[in-house]
């Protein structure tokens, strides 16, 4: 358990928001959730439930929520941000000035920056200065709905100052819900990014019925490009095989409740992407960071595959068969 006096401000109460406001008020914080909506802060206060996420689960009593952001922050030890990653360069620098000058800021964010290729915990860095010492990121195969029910999971904190990392892993670590400690930031990030584009191609398989075996190769390969990738970025290769990389794969690829593979299904039945965006409603990381993955895939000199694919499909460059096609087809040579 942690400590009682330790405070946690979570941003914002959207589905994996809520989730990890969740564990943290089950592990002994007391936590604010920063809602941008009265109605979902309203009723987070009166029925202890997120009435536009969970309106059938309870929260502790110990999670309240504000949609004022500076009385969120006040005196937190811990400042969690699950806001897209496409906005959170601009909704931070509204909210840094008021950070606490201890707290550790916490990234649940599985996107790449577009404009500039940055993972969230480099624009986290960027926007408000704080030393990555204090930047840490949670990863790992967390569908949200499963934990609010109280389903085991697990994840990954990886944070360079150790002793940061274990600090955070005791205040969300619950009879439910196990963190493991690492200080490979870079693996953790790549693996939650780049695990949305491959999971938009299962989705994509999985609507077109090619059927499981198409399923098994598309996450081995895509597991393949994400390390070349991470890897050339100066991650370790063991992380990839960790909980933040190939444990997030499989919970993203397979469950019907994950955002980017329901996206891609939708595509694969001959949906257009506007329609796949209205069907799946949240954000859907995976569409967003594409082409920022392969930006940086050229950068380095890194075979992405289906990453390419995917951007190309996105952008309507290729049709759904053509795409269908490039993955499959590609000329036969050695697995290593």
């Amino acid at each position: 358990m942690t400590h009682p006096s330790a405070r946690a401000a979570v941003f914002s109460a959207g589905s994996w928001g809520t989730a990890v406001a969740k564990i943290l008020a089950d592990a002994g914080s007391a936590v604010t959730v920063h809602a941008r909506r009265d109605e979902i802060a309203d009723g987070i206060n009166r029925t202890h439930r997120n009435p536009g996420y969970f309106p059938d689960i309870d929260l502790p009593a110990s999670l309240t929520a504000t949609t004022d952001p500076v009385a969120a922050l006040e005196g937190s030890d811990y400042v969690v941000l699950s806001v897209p990653a496409q906005s959170l360069r601009d909704n931070l620098a509204a909210w840094a000035p008021h950070i606490p000058d201890h707290a550790v800021i916490v990234s649940l964010m599985k996107g790449i920056e577009r404009d500039t290729r940055l993972r969230a915990s480099q624009v986290i860095a960027e926007v408000t200065g704080v030393s990555t010492a204090r930047i840490a990121v949670l990863s790992g195969p967390n569908l949200a709905r499963e934990i609010m029910e109280g389903r085991p999971a697990a994840a990954t904190v990886a944070c360079p100052d150790e002793e940061a990392a274990r600090r955070f892993q005791t205040a969300c670590h619950t009879s439910y819900f196990r963190p493991y400690t690492s200080t490979d930031v870079v693996g953790c990030e790549f693996g939650g990014a780049v695990k949305n584009v491959v999971a938009l191609g299962v989705g994509i398989a999985s609507g077109m019925g090619l059927g499981d075996n198409a399923t098994a190769v598309l996450m081995t390969r895509g597991l393949a490009e994400t390390t070349r990738l991470a890897t050339a970025m100066g991650a370790h290769p063991a992380t990839l095989a960790g909980l933040s990389g190939l444990g997030d794969l499989v919970a993203t690829c397979t469950s019907p409740l994950s955002r980017n593979r329901t996206f891609g299904t939708h595509l694969g039945r001959g949906s257009t992407i506007e329609e796949a965006a209205a069907a799946t409603r949240q954000t859907t990381e995976g569409v967003k960071s594409a082409e920022a993955i392969l930006d940086l895939a050229h950068v380095h000199g890194v075979e992405m595959p289906i990453t390419e694919v995917m951007a190309a499909l996105l952008h309507e460059k290729i049709s759904l068969d053509e795409a269908a096609a490039a993955l499959m087809q590609r000329p036969p040579k050695p697995e290593r």
